[in-house]
C-alpha cells in the first residue's frame, strides 16, 4: 500500500499574510506616495511667467542656402488688465472650458486619469485641463511635450498656483497668454486680429467665438487651414465648427447664468471679421512662400503650430529664388499690359492668377505664384483656390485609356485589365458636336431621372469628316474636342480615369462629379501645385513624387529631413505615349503660344464653360508648371462669392489657355530654363490598339439629325477651337428645343438648370478657401435637365 502524505489543512495559513501586514504595507505605501507627493509640492516652484513665454525667429532658408526672411518668433502678444477684458470673454471661456473654475483646486483628477490612460495606451498625454492648467502650460512651462514628466510637473505647479495665486489673476494670466491663432497670444491681440477692435470693446457673440478658437484655429478659423489640412480644415468646414461652437458656448453662457435670454438671441452668426494679415516682412511672395512651408512643417515635421510660432527653428525649403522672381514677373507682365479695371471696371476686376513649378525628378516646388501681394491677398492661388481645371483633365483619360483599356460592351460592368483593349493613340472617336453620350455596352447613358446627355464642344463645333466624324485621339487632343473625351471616359470607366488622376498625384479629395460624364473634362478644381506634379509624373516616365516644400528643419539638431520616393504610377510606355500625344498640342495645337524654341514641350490647355477659369499645365523633361487664371472676389464678407465670367477680361473676346495662361507659362519657362540643357522627352514605345476604325451601322436619322449631317460644319483649326466663344445661357434655350425635338429623350424635359462655371458638375460647390500645400478642394455645380454640356478646349 502506498502511504500518501496527509494534507495539512492549517498549512496553507502560513503563506498568507496576515490583515494587519497587509494593511500596514499598504499605509506605508501611501504614506510614501503622500510623503513624496508633499515633497515634490514643496520643492516646486512658480515660474514667472515672462521668462517662460519668450520667443525667437524662425528662419527660412532658400533652395541654394541663403537667407529668406527670418520671422514667426515675434510674438503678437499685448497684456491687458482683467478689467479691460469684458465680463462675457471670462464668462464664455468658463462656460466652455471649466464650469468650476471658481471653486476647483487648479486641476481636473478626470482629466488627470484620462491622460494617463492615453499614455498607458501609447497614446498622448493631453486632454482635460483646467484653466488653470492651461494657464501654467501656456505660460509657464518652456517645455511643450507630451510627455508623463511634463504632465507631472504641469500637476504640481497648477496645484500650487491654484492654491496661492487669485483665481482672477490666473484667469486674466490665461486670457493674456493663450494662443488665439493668426500669431496672436493673448486676448487683445486676437481681438485686433480678428475684429481689429480692442479687448474692451468686444460683444458677447466674439467674446464667444473667441473662446471656440481657443480650441485649436486650425480647426476653428472661418478662413480655414487647408495646407495644413486640406479635406478637414477648409474655409467652409471651419466656420461651421465655429458656428456650431460658439452657439453652444452662448447655449452655456444663458443656462449658467452669465447671460440674458435675451441679449443671446442677438448673436446667432459668426461675427464679421477681417482677413488674415501678415506683417510687411511677408509682404509679396515670401508671405505665401512662408505659409506653404509653414504648413509643411506642421504636417510632416511634428512641430504644432503654436510651437513654431514661438520660434527657434531653421527650414530649409526648396524655393529657387531666381525661379520665384521670374514667376512673378511673367504674371506682373501680362497683367500690366492687358489688365485695367480702370478701362474696364466690370470685365477686368478681381482677375487672379496662379502658378506652379515642380521638378519632375524629386517633387520639388521650385516656385509659385500665390497672388498680388501676400499682405492684400489672402488666399494663396498656387495652393487651393477651388477654380475647375477644364481640358487640362483630359490627360488622365487618355492614361487611363493606355494603362486600363476600354471595356469590352460583351462582358458586365467591372472588367479585369486582361478582358479590356488598351486604346492606341490612332483609335477613333467621334468628334461631334452634341454628341449623345453612351455607356460602354451602347446604351444611351441617363441619370436618375432618366435624361440624357449630350456634349457640346468649344464654339458648338463638329470635328472631322461627316458623317461619322471620327477622329484619332492624338486629334482630339490637338482640338481639346470635348465629346471624343467624354465618350472614351465613358468606355474605360470614370472609376479608372479617376485612378489615374489620384496615380498622377491629385489628391481625391479635390474630385468631383465621378457620377457623370462630365468627369473627363475637367469639372474638378486640384491646386496649380498638384497640376504641376501630376503632369511631372508624366515627364518623369510614370514615376510620380509627392509635391514638397521643405527640405530639412532644425533647432538645436536635426528635427526632420525630407526624403524623396517615388511610386511607379504608369509604365513608361503609358507615361512616354502620353507625352508624345501633348507634344502636339504645343506643336500645332491650342497650346502653340507655349512653344520655347529648341526645347521639346508638352503640355495642355483647359477653360470651363461658362468662360470663368483658365490654364495651361506644361512640361520639359526638367521642369513642369501650371498656370490658372479666374475672376473671383477677394472680399470675404460678401455672402455667395462665386467665379466671375471673364468674356471681355483683358480686351479678348472669352479667356481660353491658349490666351494669358499659356502666355505667362511661356514667358517664366524661357527666363527659369535659360541655360539649361535642351533635353528631349524619350521615345515611347507603341502601344494599344486602333479601336472603332470601322464605322458601327447608323441608326434611322430623325430628321433634325438628317438635317445637321447634310449642312456639316468644317472642322476648325486650332484658334477657332480656342476663341470660339461658349453659348450663353440664352443661346442654350435653342439647343435644349432642338433636343426635345430629336424624340431621343423619351419624353424628358430637357429644359434643366444651366450653370455658368463648369455645367456639368453634379456636386454643389464650397467657396475656397486657402490647400493645402499638395491640397485641394471642390467643384462648381450644374444644374440637372437637358445635360447640355460643354468645356473648352
Amino acid at each position: 500500500m502506498i502511504d500518501y502524505p496527509r494534507f495539512d489543512r492549517d498549512g496553507w495559513r502560513r503563506w498568507v499574510p496576515s490583515w494587519k501586514l497587509v494593511s500596514g504595507v499598504c499605509i506605508g505605501f501611501f504614506g510614501t506616495m503622500v510623503a513624496a507627493a508633499g515633497i515634490a509640492y514643496a520643492m516646486v516652484g512658480i515660474p514667472e511667467p515672462d521668462k517662460a513665454a519668450t520667443a525667437q525667429n524662425n528662419v527660412y532658408y532658400w533652395a541654394d542656402g541663403s537667407q529668406m526672411v527670418a520671422t514667426g518668433g515675434e510674438l503678437n502678444r499685448q497684456s491687458v488688465d482683467l478689467a479691460q477684458i469684458p465680463m462675457e470673454m471670462r464668462n464664455a471661456v468658463i462656460s466652455q472650458e471649466n464650469k468650476t473654475f471658481y471653486s476647483d483646486s487648479g486641476i481636473d483628477p478626470k482629466g488627470i486619469a484620462r491622460a494617463v490612460f492615453n499614455m498607458a495606451r501609447g497614446g498622448e498625454t493631453q486632454g482635460g485641463s483646467t484653466i488653470t492648467q492651461q494657464y501654467v502650460k501656456n505660460a509657464m512651462l518652456n517645455d511643450q511635450s507630451q510627455t508623463i514628466s511634463r504632465k507631472v510637473k504641469e500637476i504640481f505647479v497648477s496645484i500650487k498656483v491654484g492654491a496661492e495665486e487669485p483665481k482672477d489673476k490666473i484667469l486674466e494670466g490665461y486670457l493674456n497668454s493663450a494662443y488665439y491663432g493668426r500669431g496672436a497670444y493673448g486676448i487683445q491681440a486676437a481681438s485686433r486680429a480678428y475684429f481689429n477692435v480692442d479687448a474692451v470693446d468686444l460683444n458677447p457673440g466674439q467674446c464667444a467665438f473667441l473662446s471656440a478658437v481657443l480650441k485649436g484655429a486650425t480647426y476653428y478659423d472661418p478662413a480655414g487651414s487647408p495646407s495644413i489640412d486640406p479635406v478637414n480644415a477648409t474655409a467652409e468646414a471651419n466656420s461651421d465648427r465655429a458656428q456650431r461652437q460658439m452657439q453652444d458656448t452662448l447655449d452655456k453662457m444663458v443656462e449658467y447664468g452669465h447671460l440674458s435670454q435675451e441679449k443671446r438671441a442677438q448673436y446667432t452668426e459668426l461675427p464679421k471679421m477681417q482677413n488674415p494679415q501678415s506683417n510687411t516682412q511677408l509682404g509679396g511672395q515670401i508671405g505665401y512662400l512662408v505659409r506653404l512651408a509653414k504648413s509643411s512643417v506642421i504636417k510632416n515635421a511634428g512641430v504644432t503650430e503654436q510651437q513654431l510660432e514661438k520660434g527657434g527653428y531653421s527650414i530649409y525649403t526648396t524655393f529657387d529664388k531666381k525661379k520665384v522672381e521670374e514667376l512673378e514677373t511673367a504674371v506682373e507682365n501680362v497683367y500690366k499690359k492687358n489688365i485695367d479695371p480702370k478701362k474696364r471696371p466690370e470685365e477686368d476686376t478681381h482677375v487672379q492668377f496662379g502658378g506652379a513649378s515642380v521638378n519632375p525628378e524629386t517633387g520639388a516646388i521650385e516656385a509659385i505664384y500665390g497672388g498680388e501681394d501676400a499682405t492684400k491677398h489672402f488666399t494663396n492661388n498656387a495652393d487651393v483656390t477651388g477654380a475647375q481645371v477644364g481640358s487640362t483633365f483630359k490627360p488622365y483619360v487618355l492614361a487611363a485609356a493606355m494603362k486600363w483599356g476600354v471595356r469590352d460592351p460583351e462582358l458586365g460592368e467591372n472588367q479585369a485589365q486582361d478582358e479590356r483593349t488598351v486604346v492606341s493613340p490612332k483609335s477613333l472617336y467621334s468628334g461631334k458636336n452634341n454628341l449623345k453620350i453612351n455607356n460602354y455596352d451602347g446604351s444611351i447613358w441617363q441619370n436618375e431621372k432618366g435624361e440624357q446627355w449630350r456634349q457640346e464642344n468649344d464654339g458648338k463645333e463638329s470635328v472631322g469628316e461627316p458623317p461619322s466624324y471620327k477622329i484619332d485621339l492624338r486629334e482630339a487632343m490637338r482640338q481639346s474636342v470635348n465629346s471624343a473625351f467624354v465618350q472614351l471616359g465613358m468606355d474605360v470607366g470614370l472609376d479608372k480615369v479617376k485612378e489615374a488622376a489620384v496615380d498622377a498625384g491629385l489628391l481625391e479629395s479635390s474630385l468631383a462629379g465621378a457620377g457623370y460624364p462630365s468627369f473627363s473634362i475637367g469639372v474638378s478644381d486640384p491646386s496649380a501645385i498638384r497640376m504641376a506634379g501630376s503632369y511631372a509624373t508624366f515627364a518623369a516616365s510614370g514615376k510620380q513624387r509627392e509635391p514638397f516644400s521643405v527640405t530639412k528643419v532644425t533647432k538645436k539638431g536635426p528635427i526632420y529631413t525630407h526624403k524623396v520616393t517615388s511610386k511607379q504610377a504608369f509604365t513608361a510606355k503609358v507615361a512616354d505615349n502620353v507625352t508624345d500625344v501633348l507634344k502636339t498640342v504645343v506643336e500645332d495645337g491650342t497650346g502653340t503660344n507655349a512653344q520655347l524654341p529648341g526645347r521639346e514641350v508638352a503640355g495642355k490647355t483647359g477653360t470651363t464653360d461658362g468662360n470663368k477659369s483658365a490654364w495651361f499645365v506644361g512640361y520639359t523633361p526638367q521642369l513642369s508648371t501650371a498656370i490658372s487664371m479666374f475672376r473671383y472676389p477677394d472680399d470675404e464678407t460678401l455672402k455667395d462669392r462665386k467665379f466671375l465670367e471673364m468674356y471681355g477680361t483683358g480686351g479678348e473676346e472669352e479667356i481660353h489657355g491658349a490666351s494669358f495662361p499659356s502666355v505667362i507659362w511661356q514667358d517664366y519657362m524661357s527666363d527659369a530654363l535659360k541655360g539649361k540643357p535642351k533635353e528631349k522627352f524619350p521615345k515611347p514605345e507603341p502601344i494599344g490598339e486602333v479601336i472603332n476604325d470601322t464605322p458601327p451601322p447608323s441608326p434611322s436619322p430623325s430628321p433634325s439629325e438628317t438635317e445637321e449631317e447634310t449642312s456639316p460644319s468644317p472642322t476648325p483649326s486650332p484658334s477657332e477651337s480656342e476663341t470660339s466663344p461658349s453659348p450663353s445661357p440664352s443661346d442654350t434655350c435653342g439647343v435644349f428645343e432642338w433636343n426635345c425635338e430629336d424624340g431621343d429623350n423619351n419624353g424628358n424635359d430637357n429644359s434643366g438648370n444651366e450653370n455658368g462655371g463648369s455645367e456639368v458638375s453634379p456636386s454643389p460647390s464650397p467657396s475656397p478657401s486657402g490647400s493645402g500645400e499638395e491640397e485641394d478642394t471642390r467643384g462648381n455645380q450644374n444644374g440637372g435637365g437637358g445635360f447640355i454640356a460643354g468645356q473648352e478646349g
